[in-house]
């Protein structure tokens, strides 16, 4: 809840090149004054000062429709300017309940803000971004992310291309199509009519080595059989067509695999820098690419969250209650930040790998009839738990303490457990 006294209300409706801009004064609140704000640093700088000199440097609070972005980025500099992001469908209710005609404008919708904040301040939680570091992390993280989408979505099309006109390379290299052997593979010989006429010698340089183990008369000989098989296709067109989506799908490809390695150095950099890595690392599931994940998802102030309950909640891993009358419904959480869901379900599904209680938490939830994403999403939501626990007292987590403990609770989870491994004595 914000406790602070502010000087005025402003309400931001951003655009790409000039934002509407709408300013209240306490107990002022039907004098709006309305104002056009080009996205250019020298007329924000101007704005920003305009407003503290007006106030004589007293906090202004600021709401618009974004967490991040140029806007945000720009006025978060200003240390008399107090952010309230505003979650574009809350802005939305707010004005089709104040208009149900649904009349919109961007002038408008900036009073509206300035307006909601105005009223309702003080039951908002103000934007603190974390350190540089921390931030950081989260961009590379999301922007690791959003390479590896789209390489799972080039490497799908190239394996139907594959499997219609050139299954021999899959038979040779196999069907992992961001593998760097099949990749050069494909470079090399784009087409199954290439990669038939090519030369046994420098066929051969782009094999496994597993298939190569063998020995050369063997490999000669197996390159011989399958250049005297029979083609799948043989229509050209298909052929012609394929051939081409083949050598531009294996260059993006390359070219992801590049930036992925990229951006995994510069994250395994920044995460010796900061001092909740190991922390974090100690999770059972917590890998190299979850790791900074969570660093990420938790930051670096322990002041942010009063309770886990708050990051459930504001994760989406914490369902709704919609009830009305009779009806009573538990939902999942559609309106969060997805990436910070999709951090925490992932962890909780690696975490089945290697956590005994949470494979035990999973399997029982399974048994009750919870289908496998709601048993992920219910692991996650006590995996919060354990992890803010852990993060705000600075202590490493320790699989065999809990497990201790859940024995001395009698918990439902023990019949699950796995029998503990007997080391044998000399």
């Amino acid at each position: 809840m914000n406790t602070l006294e502010f000087a005025a209300f402003v309400g931001i409706d951003w655009a790409d090149e000039e934002h509407a801009v709408c300013l209240l004064e306490p107990g002022r609140e039907a004098a709006a004054q309305h104002a056009r704000l080009p996205q250019q640093a020298g007329a924000i700088a101007d704005w920003a000062q305009g407003l503290a000199e007006r106030y004589g440097g007293r906090p202004v609070a600021v709401c618009l429709e974004m967490s991040r972005g140029a806007l945000i980025y720009a006025l978060m500099k200003y240390p008399q300017l107090v952010l309230f992001p505003l979650n574009p469908k809350q802005l939305a209710k707010y004005r089709q309940a104040l208009s149900p005609g649904g009349a919109k404008d961007d002038p408008g919708d900036a009073e509206l803000l300035a307006s909601f904040l105005a009223r309702h301040h003080q039951r908002l939680r103000a934007w603190r971004p974390d350190d540089a570091l921390t931030r950081s992390l989260r961009l590379l993280c999301e922007a690791r992310r959003s390479a590896v989408d789209d390489r799972t979505a080039l490497g799908n099309r190239l394996l139907q291309h594959l499997k219609e006109a050139y299954p021999l390379a899959l038979s040779l290299v196999g069907k992992h199509v961001y593998n760097a052997a099949l990749l050069s593979l494909l470079a090399r010989f784009p087409s199954e009519r290439e990669l038939r006429r090519g030369a046994p010698r420098v066929v051969t340089k782009y094999l496994p080595k597993r298939r190569r183990a063998a020995g050369d008369d063997d490999v000669d000989a197996r390159i011989a059989a399958w250049r005297a098989s029979p083609t799948l296709v043989v229509d050209e067109a298909v052929l012609q067509h394929s051939r081409l989506a083949v050598k531009h799908l294996v260059a993006q490809l390359k070219q992801l695999n590049a930036m992925i390695a990229e951006y995994d150095e510069e994250i395994a950099k920044l995460m010796t820098q900061h001092p909740d890595a190991q922390l974090f690392a100690s999770f059972s599931g917590a890998g190299p690419a979850l790791t900074p994940r969570l660093v990420a998802a938790f930051g670096s102030d322990r002041s942010r969250y009063a309770s886990a309950d708050e990051l459930q909640q504001l994760s989406g891993v914490a369902p709704i209650t919609v009830q009305s009358g009779k009806s009573r419904q538990v939902r999942m959480r559609r309106a969060c930040p997805r990436f910070l869901r999709q951090t925490f379900h992932e962890f909780a599904r690696c975490s089945l790998k290697t956590s005994r209680w949470a494979k035990a938490y999973y399997e029982l939830l399974r048994a009750k009839g919870h289908k496998f994403h709601s048993a992920v999403r219910a692991l996650a939501y006590k995996w919060i738990r354990i992890l803010f626990r852990c993060w705000q007292t600075r202590k490493h987590y320790d699989e065999d303490r809990y497990l201790k403990s859940l024995r001395l609770q009698n918990s439902p989870l023990l019949k699950f457990l796995p029998p503990p491994k007997i080391t044998p004595t000399a």
